[in-house]
């Protein structure tokens, strides 16, 4: 009889199972793309911000009420000798004369605020809206100059020194313009400034956030 120990059965070499597994593989190639999707995915957000229709960017606030704020007024802004009120979300509920109101979230160094300006103080021409501004992360003296010096569309201004609410509201950047309804129903947003080609589609979904019997009193263009 042979008494020599039975040797042990050949084992695969660890370098033949990783090379037969191709899971390792996957995992790693899955590691290095993961970073090329994330930015192909923001590319692809940035790209229909700057080249897209601003208008169609979605929002995760339409059709839901608008967000619970209480600004305080910019301290200094007057008309007719008498501050310019802040407001809180109680404010955006419309009345039977004014049933909508447009929320613009503004700031003295933005400068495309000063290109949309213009159009901001047409829209507040309306007699059936109310013009709300939201200063972001603004020095108030340079706030003040702003609108003395262009002209002051809003009914009420709120102060967002620290830009908590313009994240409440899914503010990407300023400015960025949202139409409420009467019943404080986030109706529309508009992303970047509101140029006068643009016009069009604003008032569009400012006829639609509008009760049936108003629609008729917004001008065509």
């Amino acid at each position: 009889m042979d008494d020599r120990p039975t040797p042990p059965p050949e084992t695969e070499p660890a370098e033949a199972k990783r090379a037969a597994d191709p899971a390792p593989r996957a995992r790693i190639r899955l590691i290095f793309l993961l970073p090329v999707l994330i930015f192909a995915g923001l590319s692809i957000v940035f790209f229909i911000g700057l080249f897209g229709d601003p208008s169609r960017v979605p929002s995760v606030l339409i059709g839901r009420p608008a967000p619970q704020v209480t600004l305080p007024p910019l301290e200094g802004l007057r008309d007719a000798g008498a501050q310019i009120p802040g407001f809180s979300s109680a404010d955006l509920a419309g009345t039977p004369e004014r049933p909508v109101t447009i929320v613009n979230v503004w700031a003295s160094w933005c400068g495309p605020c000063r290109v949309e300006h213009p159009v901001l103080m047409e829209l507040a021409e309306l007699p059936f809206v109310t013009m709300v501004g939201i200063n972001y992360k603004d020095a108030p003296e340079n706030a003040r100059r702003f609108l003395g010096a262009l002209g002051n569309p809003y009914d009420r201004v709120g102060v967002d020194s620290s830009g908590r609410s313009a994240i409440d509201w899914g503010v990407y950047g300023v400015p960025e313009t949202f139409i409420v309804d009467a019943e404080g129903i986030v109706r529309h947003k508009h992303i970047g400034p509101i140029e006068p080609g643009q016009i069009g589609p604003f008032l569009e979904a400012l006829r639609a956030a509008l009760p049936e019997g108003m629609r008729g009193r917004v001008p065509e263009v």
